[in-house]
């Protein structure tokens, strides 16, 4: 028999461990915010201060923190960034940005520079088109939220490294359908780039991926495993859906850096149970309990939208139904492996408790780490 890291899949196992060992960063995405009301030809961008520090010398003195004065002395130089970076257009060429307010706006992850500009076209008429161009080349996960009114309809976009363009003529983005795939596909990206939320769906999948066979129980079938674990993954989609819809609504709205925490918290945790079930054998109550707090950490992708209850409504249900669309892909992809590996006798002796300790070492690197930025 092959010892643990003879075997192929074990070889790959710990190259991903030390892999995200060195390169563990797991935290809120890199949003921006656009604000564009085109009855009042009048655009607001936002742009988080983090970001802005990954591309321009903002902390002038090094001390790891921005103060008032070196914000104010970097005002130029982040509206001359921003500016070039988004443009507006119509038939008659581009559009020129005129500027009329400056300062900061408080997002669920900290302080942003905001930027209110009037829109001039050429002609004198409505911009057709908004392109936009920032920090994607710093971060490809990267993207710009936007919310559009014009006329009587206002709705909601995703700007990204695929789509920068977004049309702003109201027949392109009135239809209810076009808002619920933008964010559906969304959903589904989010959970795919977010490494805290897989990690959380791999804890929960080795329980049943371990074969416990007695006289009385015979192992269950990878069928109806896979079923229960759906049902297991359901309940954490139907949690994280009330509290990212109770954050998105600004009913409840908790800070995201503390979210982000207890998020990390709660992998470690749910790893510890699966060795030793402080919490109990439950699994889908466990799921659900966390999956409340998974929401707050969603919340962050339409929470600082402003829209229609209707529109949020109809871009909160795409979003949830792609992150639990992205979720089952996910298990139908990864359990059928683990569930024929786990007939490996070192599967349970050694694989495991390895997946178990580097998600938990991850998981608590997060934790510090996040807990440093409080």
């Amino acid at each position: 028999m092959k010892t643990l890291f003879q075997s192929p899949l074990a070889t790959l196992l710990v190259a991903f461990v030390t892999l995200f060992c060195q390169n563990a960063l797991a935290h809120k995405a890199s949003d921006s915010f656009i604000y564009a009301d085109l009855n009042n030809a009048d655009i607001r961008i936002d742009v988080a201060l983090r970001d802005l520090a990954l591309v321009l010398p903002l902390d002038r003195n090094s001390d790891r923190q921005l103060n008032g004065a070196e914000i104010r002395a970097a005002r130029e130089s982040i509206t001359r960034w921003v500016e070039q970076g988004v443009t507006l257009a119509n038939h008659s060429g581009n559009c020129t940005l005129t500027g009329k307010q400056w300062g900061l706006s408080g997002h669920s992850d900290g302080p942003y520079a905001a930027g209110r500009y009037t829109i001039i076209c050429p002609d004198g008429g409505p911009p057709e088109t908004l392109e936009y161009n920032l920090l994607f080349e710093q971060d490809p996960l990267h993207r710009g939220l936007v919310s559009l009114e014009t006329g009587e309809t206002s709705t909601l976009g995703v700007l990204g490294p695929d789509s920068r363009t977004l049309s702003l003529a109201p027949s392109a983005n009135s239809g209810g359908l076009q808002l619920f795939t933008t964010f559906l596909y969304e959903g589904v990206i989010h959970l795919l780039i977010g490494l805290d939320h897989i990690l959380f769906l791999l804890v929960l999948m080795l329980p049943a991926t371990l074969r416990k066979h007695t006289d009385s129980h015979p192992p269950k079938l990878m069928k109806s495993r896979l079923l229960e674990l759906a049902g297991i993954i359901t309940a954490f989609t139907v949690a994280h859906s009330i509290t990212l819809a109770l954050a998105a609504l600004n009913v409840v709205r908790l800070p995201i850096a503390w979210v982000e925490t207890v998020i990390a918290l709660s992998i470690a945790i749910a790893a510890l149970n699966v060795i030793w079930p402080i919490l109990g054998r439950k699994t889908w109550k466990l799921a659900f309990g966390f999956g409340l707090i998974h929401g707050f950490g969603f919340a962050s992708v339409l929470g600082d939208l402003t829209s229609g209850v209707s529109q949020l409504a109809l871009a909160l249900a795409g979003f949830n139904i792609g992150v639990e669309l992205a979720q089952l892909a996910l298990l139908i992809l990864v359990f059928p492996l683990l569930y024929l590996w786990g007939k490996a006798h070192v599967y349970g002796k050694a694989v495991v408790p390895v997946i178990l300790v580097a998600v938990g070492s991850i998981s608590l690197y997060w934790v510090a780490e996040r807990a440093m930025a409080l």
